[in-house]
């Protein structure tokens, strides 16, 4: 379910009533926890956590127009949706990911590649995508993007 807002505050606005307080909670671990230099916008209808231009001038190789994508935050249809790039590039964060959210949930960790799909509020681990967000600065990003296109 992709958003047509195209600001921050629109697509906050226009969530789902029980939506509202989880997608929030989860904005602001990802806000208070995302490493110096990455910023908030839409991208993809979605909350995106990016690498600006101005950092990273090069930006994303699929779109060069576009920010380098670190994390996306969205409300689908059947579930609240958390993207990290990290977690696809990086095998060490994902199986400590995976670990962590076993220790944490009582549900069963519902994940494709970069996607982390939470469809009981009640069970989401706002602290640990906190921790998530933090566990690469910008640069540690930017060189993991750079090395999976010299192999």
């Amino acid at each position: 379910m992709t958003s047509k807002a195209t600001t921050v505050n629109e697509y906050l606005s226009n969530l789902p009533e029980d939506r509202t307080i989880p997608v929030e909670k989860l904005r602001q671990q990802l806000l208070t926890n995302m490493p110096k230099g990455i910023e908030e916008t839409i991208s993809y209808g979605m909350l995106g956590y990016v690498v600006p231009h101005k950092v990273y001038p090069s930006g994303y190789h699929c779109n060069p127009k576009l920010p380098l994508p670190f994390m996306s935050l969205a409300s689908q249809k059947n579930f609240i949706a958390v993207y990290s790039m990290v977690l696809y590039a990086k095998k060490e964060v994902m199986d400590w990911f995976v670990t962590e959210y076993a220790k944490r949930c009582k549900y069963k960790l519902d994940m494709g590649k970069s996607c982390i799909r939470f469809k009981k509020m009640d069970d989401i681990p706002f602290e640990l995508i906190g921790e998530l967000a933090a566990k690469v600065s910008t640069e540690s990003w930017i060189e993991i993007y750079e090395n999976a296109f010299k192999k």
